[in-house]
Parts: structure tokens; C-alpha cells; sequence
């Protein structure tokens, strides 16, 4: 099963973190989904006729689109595609825009699993986020939407911020855990160059949080989420049972998709394509029947990083086998000694030809992955 990414590019405002590719300007918006509507229909074959199982609008804010948007986007994809019967239809949103009236209307539209961008449900850190919902917003949709009929939602939460104090992430994760979402997405903070925080550390107004104390919030999201039965399946994402998002686990598990939009990356299983980051040169060069993509041919030496990279941060981990199958690598008679240290640091198991990275192991997965890299 392949998917789809849609990627929205606008936003109410910038959030003081994100580096995402969107705009505030939302006056050409219904130009933009018709021409997305238009890449959907110029990228027919990207996926060889592959069944779609997955589709997901991210962005941005998705939620901003209108009913009518989103029908159109919806309607496109399955009158060029062929879609599973029952397609898992992802939705980002953000609080503030989560009426009920919203919510019935995205049901009707099809969409059965929301994404939603809650980050805290304390008001000075919203503010300090420079957020447009407050802790009360994000209390109340997630039970409107619970009340609509929704019964896949997950809450997207933000750790490692400056100034926000182990006992009060302790209290976020409580106040979500009393929601019941099925799944929970949670990143620490990154400080990006082109961003409002970024601009502020590079001045030395913002003290960057330690990896050190990232780390030991991250633990403490991981222990208070298995208490109540939640699966780390990556790093980063957490369910209960039979809630993974299908959509992300197929990143990881290196199935092909398109993205249609700008910026949005899609992947065939042998390249990879990387939408313009500029809304105007998007919408001028779909006007003429042009994607304006850039495409990269995947090395032997890139697809091994990736799987690296992507399965060591997953609860199924790395297939030894595989490496050996699809890329002549034998990770033993590479980093042997390596591997050695993993597993009598209690960092890593592995069990039927599979290597898979401890509670201990995940903290440190990228690292430990940038180590096993093959040159390229």
C-alpha cells in the first residue's frame, strides 16, 4: 500500500519554533488547492498504479481549508488514484479551528484519524510558542471531537522548551493522559536558524535546553505512557494498541508515496523528489503543466543510512537479513565491536537476525545510527 502527503502551506501565524514551509498570507488559498488538485492529477503514475492506503494533509495547518477545499482535494485523489476501500485520512489541526461544526465536516468528508497540534495545555507556554489556541482550546476540541464520532486522534506534544520544568512536563502528560487520545506524538525542541527562537539564541536572549535534560524529559514521557499501556513503536510516537498511524510507519518501513504541494518530498523506492519551497514559483509552474521538483537517485550507500536511520528508531527494528539481501552489507563484519558494545551496554537487543535498540538504546538512536552509517 503506497500513501499520499498533501502538504498545506498556510498558517494563521508562526509559531516561534517551526521552520516549516507555510505562509499567513491565505488570500489566494483556493488558487493554491486547485492547483495542488492539478499536481495530483500530473503525478498519476508516480506510484505505478499502486494501491493508496494512506493519506495525510499536513502542512501548515490543514485545518484552515474550507469544506469545499477539502472535498476537491479528497475527490481528486480518488478519481486519479486507486484507494483502499477503508484509507486512513489524516488531518493536522490546530485547536482555534476545531469548531464543531468543523468537526462534522470533516467527518463527512471522509477524514477518520486527526492529528492535533495541542504542544501544551499550559498558557504561558502557549504564549511563549507564540501559539494561537490557550490550554482551554485544546481541552475542549479534543472532546468535541471525541463527541463527533472521531475515534482515532492523536495529540502532538512538545518537550525540551526553555523554561518548562521537569514537574510541569509531568503535568502536561498528565492533563493529555486524562484525554485518552489513541496516539501521541511528542519532539523535543529544536532551535532552527531561520526561526524566532533562532533568531533569539543567535543573539543569546535563548538559552538552548541541554541534550542531557531533553533526554531525561523524554524518559519521563516514556515511563508515565507504558504505566497506562501506550507502545513506543519510534522514538518520537507512542499508541495503544492497533493505533499506530499507518501513514508514518510506512515512512519507516520504506514504502513508496507522493507529496503534492509545495515543499511536500515523495519517495519511489529509488529516488527521491523534493517540491519548491516558494508558493508562487509553485503555483506559476503548475499553471504551465510543470511540477517544479528537484529529484535525487538514491546510492547504495544512501538507502543503507536510511534503513539505518528509520528502523533504528522503530519497536521492530533492524532486519540483519535484509541489509544483507537488498544492500550486500553485513553489519557485523563492519562494526562487530560496535555492536558488541550495544548489546553489553544493555543499549540494543537482538533476537531472530533482528537488532533492536533498548529503552536506553532509543534515547541515543540517531547517534547510534550516524555510527553504524556506511560511507558514502
Amino acid at each position: 500500500m503506497a500513501g499520499i502527503y498533501i502538504h498545506i502551506p498556510f498558517c494563521k501565524q508562526a509559531c516561534h519554533y517551526c521552520d516549516f514551509h507555510f505562509s499567513t498570507q491565505q488570500d489566494y488559498r483556493d488558487q493554491m488547492v486547485e492547483s495542488i488538485c492539478k499536481e495530483i492529477r500530473l503525478r498519476a503514475d508516480y506510484l505505478h498504479r499502486d494501491t493508496i492506503g494512506t493519506i495525510y494533509l499536513g502542512g501548515g495547518t490543514p485545518s484552515l481549508l474550507s469544506d469545499s477545499n477539502l472535498h476537491s482535494l479528497l475527490e481528486n485523489i480518488r478519481k486519479t488514484f486507486i484507494v483502499e476501500p477503508d484509507p486512513e485520512i489524516t488531518l493536522e489541526a490546530n485547536p482555534d479551528d476545531l469548531t464543531k461544526e468543523k468537526l462534522h465536516a470533516l467527518r463527512q468528508a471522509g477524514v477518520n484519524r486527526l492529528s492535533i497540534g495541542i504542544q501544551s495545555f499550559d498558557n504561558s507556554i502557549l504564549s511563549y510558542l507564540n501559539r494561537a489556541h490557550d490550554g482551554q482550546m485544546a481541552l475542549r476540541c479534543v472532546m468535541d471531537a471525541r463527541e463527533s464520532g472521531f475515534e482515532n486522534i492523536s495529540l502532538d506534544l512538545i518537550y525540551a522548551i526553555p523554561g518548562l520544568g521537569d514537574e510541569l512536563w509531568k503535568a502536561t502528560i498528565d492533563k493529555t493522559l486524562e484525554l485518552h487520545p489513541q496516539h501521541i506524538s511528542s519532539y523535543a525542541m529544536t532551535i532552527e536558524e531561520k526561526t524566532v527562537f533562532g533568531n533569539r539564541a543567535k543573539k543569546g536572549t535563548l538559552k538552548v535546553v541541554e541534550d542531557d535534560k531533553a533526554a531525561t524529559q523524554l524518559q519521563i514521557l516514556v515511563d508515565l505512557l507504558e504505566e497506562k499501556n501506550y507502545e513506543q513503536y519510534e522514538v518520537s510516537n507512542f499508541s495503544l494498541p492497533h493505533f499506530r498511524s499507518r501513514h508514518n510507519s510506512s515512512y519507516w518501513r520504506d514504502v513508496p508515496y507522493v507529496g503534492v504541494g509545495p515543499s511536500a518530498h515523495s519517495y519511489d523506492g529509488r529516488r527521491r523528489a523534493f517540491n519548491i519551497r516558494n508558493n508562487q514559483q509553485y503555483l506559476r509552474s503548475i499553471s504551465r503543466g510543470e511540477v517544479p521538483l528537484t529529484q535525487e537517485i538514491l546510492s547504495r550507500g544512501d538507502k543503507i543510512n536510511e534503513y539505518l536511520l528509520t528502523s533504528l528508531r522503530t519497536s521492530w527494528g533492524l532486519d540483519l537479513n535484509r541489509l544483507k539481501t537488498d544492500f550486500a552489507f553485513d553489519l557485523f563484519e563492519k562494526h562487530a565491536s560496535y555492536l558488541r558494545i550495544l548489546l553489553e551496554n544493555n543499549l540494543g537487543i537482538i533476537s531472530n537476525d533482528t537488532l533492536v535498540l533498548t529503552k536506553a538504546g532509543k534515547l541515543l538512536a540517531d547517534k547510534i545510527a550516524s555510527d553504524l552509517f556506511e560511507v558514502v
